[in-house]
């Protein structure tokens, strides 16, 4: 899937731009409502976003929403790696049809075991499974983020920058959906990894 999330993307600008941003608690999911939670409800709930965006998937019109921080001197999750965070809140028709959240701090990284993806199997795992392999999700898509028009998926995604000399970096990164389908069987599974 080609992803239109830009969460990951925007906490790699502002890295790289000096800004740090403004910091933010990650959501509780169980505030958040898919086709249901409003638009208005997410910015009266975290303020102006850092970036807004607008792209067309499965021929539908999606409206996105993000907020980003980063610090220097704050503790990654990995040594060499500038810690930053990230959350993004996608909406059809003013609706929530998504949320994730990224970070490389090492008090709420998302990083994940992505040796374990090959475990999941399409029609036979099920959402129990994937939660036992990779733990809380990141965030939600449910239609049109994913092609299932009754399913949602649970997402993983992970990035850092990583200093690799005195002015140089790599963006590594990566991103996990699996579609959950009728009786929470898996339906879908796509990885992509950069590094």
């Amino acid at each position: 899937m080609r992803n239109i999330a830009q969460a990951a993307l925007i906490a790699v600008a502002i890295i790289l731009s000096g800004c740090a941003g403004k910091d933010f608690v990650r959501p509780d999911p169980s505030r958040l409502t898919m086709g249901k939670t409003t638009k208005h409800q997410v910015l009266a709930e975290y303020g102006d976003p850092y970036r807004s965006g607008q792209a067309l998937k499965n021929e539908q019109s999606v409206l996105s929403i993000s907020y980003a921080y980063a610090e220097a001197g704050g503790t990654p999750y990995r040594p060499g790696v500038t810690p930053a965070r990230a959350q993004g809140f996608y909406f059809h028709n003013d609706l929530l049809v998504g949320h994730e959240f990224i970070s490389s701090w090492a008090s709420d990284h998302t990083d994940f075991e992505h040796a374990k993806v090959s475990q999941i199997v399409k029609g036979k795992s099920t959402r129990a499974d994937v939660i036992r392999h990779f733990g809380r999700p990141g965030g939600i898509y449910i239609y049109p983020l994913i092609k299932s028009r009754h399913g949602e998926a649970l997402v993983y995604l992970y990035s850092e920058v990583e200093r690799t000399g005195f002015v140089s970096m790599k963006l590594n990164r990566k991103h996990l959906v699996v579609t959950i389908g009728a009786g929470d069987i898996v339906e879908d599974v796509e990885f992509t990894t950069t590094h």
